[in-house]
């Protein structure tokens, strides 16, 4: 069973950045390092929507349109953390932003059989 913790979440004015992590502990039957991670937001009255992912090794990423070319995420191989560098935030980035990992699929289809509880971002205008 794996646990992810997020944390690095806050509010930030426009324009500005925030960086998340995404912690795995726990055990797998292939270990902690062999499955892709990434992240998913909800904002209030929305519906959960794909961010960005990374894949086991870190050499393959993917995104949303709307974050591509302002966030980055990345993974080193081996290690059981995720990092989302967020860059140039804008309010409609405001969100709970949670980590998941495990998943099925890749990209907006992903889903993952394991998840954080959530790091708020708040994007002031």
């Amino acid at each position: 069973q794996v646990q992810l913790q997020e944390s690095g979440g806050g509010l930030v004015q426009a324009g500005g950045s925030l960086r998340l992590s995404c912690v795995a502990t726990g055990s797998t039957s292939s270990g902690l390092s062999s499955f892709a991670m990434g992240f998913f937001r909800q904002a209030p009255g929305k519906e959960r929507e794909f961010v960005a992912a990374v894949n086991w090794s870190g050499m393959h990423t993917t995104y949303a349109d709307s974050v591509k070319d302002r966030f980055a995420i990345s993974r080193t191989y081996g290690e059981n953390t995720v990092f989302l560098q967020m860059n140039n935030l804008k309010p409609e980035d405001t969100a709970l932003y949670t980590c998941g990992a495990d998943g099925t699929g890749w990209g907006p289809l992903m889903d993952f059989s394991s998840w954080g509880q959530g790091t708020q971002v708040t994007v002031s205008s």
